[in-house]
């Protein structure tokens, strides 16, 4: 058997030479994983002579045919495209860009021009050989079998030597992958990745020699490789958005420009996207660009990010998807990419954005933001054709002390992972009374709200006006709303003390709002509406918490809030411009 080694020095030695003779390969076919290509190059040779395989450097491996003299090789490339035995963009290739060899496996390919192979018609039937008799025996114990090695260590060493630093860290991150390395990825073999290589060979049923041969070197790859079988990571080259990466293209395929975003939706079953993101602008955009990505659905508010004075990182952990965003500010251009994958996948999302990243480029240009298709549907919780995270529910709330403290219903932050404050300022529940169905919230950094409730702590008029201040349609709207009605009664329908009932038709997300009296200050929150006995209640029919009880509960809790007893008239101007100072959008996510 001519040994790899022997065949890869030969060809070093004879490049020149037979480049100046003219000698050519025809190059059929490339692919960006080792696994792939060996199945491609596998199914080239079933049907065609003198196939063979080399990396093409930049994790692209090349199938090609020969060598042949370059007239040989221009005459049979027409003949095999003509009968379709090849891809129509197959070219004649000098070889001087080949690697190292990975098919045959553990074979030389030639290195001289080989004589042109007859093309058959491929209609033309192949008498099947037969099938010879296998004599049956008798079942033996299970032998454990030692793979005979395709070269021997001094082999092994030998082309060993010719790999590129890149190559060697490359079988570092392979072993480290398969559970036998754990140290640093360095390109160095020294005595940790000796003995890494020598247990691998062992579990792999090898000589463990500590020194992996040219075909253990490919099962290796092979095997790190397989996760991406089916993805087809493709190199793109979009010239709109100035970007140049390697994408799934197994699994995406683009779909439309949306700026600042290149959108690439799923090509099958498989929920994967890919965006990438180009843009002009500077050190603001990019920060306003943190923040809104974060509002999407495709960035689950869970997970680590960061950012610099000129890049960010963003990765959303959800019970459905797993992204990850970057990008970088340069030149006054602004690119990056987002990946997203289906939650469980994580052996495959991981090295698909390894892929993504080691392969990510940008040359000028951005997006034309005349890309964008404006008549086309639009909605409020929509940007550029991505959809708005929303929270599970949203009711409303109020200011209590200067710190930016929120008062609001207990229905609002029962079994949330997370609150917010205006959808921008999360928070944290400090005290809540369930007797009573209020909550405080605290908000993680304090706040500095323009005006903060009073608290009415004498006795209103029947019949007086009244309006509650709340956010009905949650954040569609940036600024409460002011629902009038009257203070029907003191008390609740079955003379509960505790509560005030009211003539006003308030809606869900009006609840936890603060219920004004008519100069201004609080008379207490509203509470959600509930069906009494299996009666149906009016809509007109509301009810709040009175503001002693609030007041009280509060005090307990070792917080203080402004209070008055005076009895006031405000303007319904003032009354708004009150409301839009102190209420407060609490989402529950």
């Amino acid at each position: 058997m001519i040994r790899f080694i022997l065949a890869a020095l030969v060809w070093f030695a004879s490049t020149a030479a037979a480049i100046a003779q003219d000698v050519v390969w025809i190059q059929v076919e490339a692919k960006s994983t080792l696994a792939s290509a060996q199945d491609r190059a596998r199914s080239f040779d079933a049907d065609l002579d003198d196939v063979a395989g080399y990396s093409l450097g930049g994790r692209w491996y090349g199938i090609v045919l020969g060598p042949y003299l370059r007239d040989d090789a221009t005459a049979l490339l027409v003949d095999l495209k003509r009968a379709r035995r090849i891809p129509a963009d197959s070219f004649i290739a000098l070889g001087n860009s080949f690697g190292q060899q990975f098919w045959p496996i553990g074979v030389g390919a030639p290195t001289t021009a080989q004589p042109l192979p007859t093309t058959t018609d491929p209609d033309t039937p192949v008498a099947e050989p037969e099938t010879p008799a296998v004599e049956t025996e008798a079942p033996t114990a299970e032998v454990t079998l030692i793979a005979v090695p395709d070269e021997t260590p001094r082999e092994a060493r030998a082309s060993e030597a010719q790999l590129s630093r890149q190559e060697r860290k490359d079988l570092q991150v392979a072993l480290q992958w398969a559970g036998f390395y754990s140290a640093a990825i360095d390109g160095a073999f020294g005595r940790g990745t000796r003995r890494s290589m020598r247990d691998w060979q062992e579990a792999n049923k090898h000589e463990p020699t500590g020194i992996l041969t040219t075909g253990q070197r490919l099962e290796l790859r092979a095997a790190y490789d397989a996760v991406l079988d089916g993805v087809d990571m493709q190199l793109i080259r979009d010239d709109a958005s100035g970007i140049e990466v390697l994408v799934p293209g197994g699994v995406v395929t683009f779909a439309d420009y949306e700026p600042p975003f290149v959108r690439f939706e799923p090509k099958g079953d498989l929920d994967a996207r890919v965006l990438l993101i180009s843009q002009h602008g500077d050190q603001d955009r990019l920060f306003g660009l943190y923040e809104i990505l974060q509002t999407l659905k495709i960035v689950p508010s869970e997970g680590p990010r960061s950012r610099s004075k000129s890049s960010f990182e963003l990765e959303g952990i959800g019970d459905d998807i797993h992204s990850y965003t970057t990008a970088r500010l340069k030149n006054g251009e602004i690119k990056g990419f987002t990946l997203i994958w289906p939650a469980g996948d994580d052996e495959r999302r991981r090295r698909i954005l390894q892929e993504m990243q080691d392969s990510f480029a940008t040359f000028d240009g951005v997006l034309d933001p005349s890309l964008s298709k404006p008549d086309e549907d639009q909605a409020i919780d929509l940007i550029s054709g991505l959809q708005v995270r929303k929270p599970r529910l949203s009711r409303s709330g109020f200011y209590i002390d200067t710190g930016g403290t929120v008062l609001t219903s207990s229905t609002a932050v029962d079994g949330c992972e997370k609150l917010t404050i205006d959808s921008e300022h999360d928070a944290q529940v400090v005290h809540i009374d369930d007797a009573l169905g209020i909550a405080v919230l605290r908000p993680n950094a304090p706040l500095a709200p323009l005006d903060t409730a009073v608290f009415q702590t004498g006795t209103p008029r029947l019949q007086s006006e009244v309006a509650v201040a709340g956010f009905p349609y949650g954040g569609v709207l940036v600024t409460p709303s002011l629902t009038f009605g009257k203070l029907a009664d003191l008390r609740g329908l079955n003379g509960e003390e505790t509560i005030k009932r009211l003539t006003l038709t308030a809606q869900e997300g009006d609840a936890g709002g603060p219920v004004f009296d008519n100069g201004g200050a609080v008379l207490g929150m509203l509470l959600p509406r509930s069906d009494q006995n299996g009666q149906i209640l009016p809509a007109e029919v509301s009810f709040s918490i009175d503001s002693d009880q609030i007041i009280g509960s509060l005090s307990e809790a070792g917080i203080n809030v402004r209070v008055t007893d005076s009895i006031a008239f405000m303007p319904k101007g003032e009354l708004t411009m009150r409301a839009a100072d102190t209420a407060v959008l609490v989402s529950c996510w």
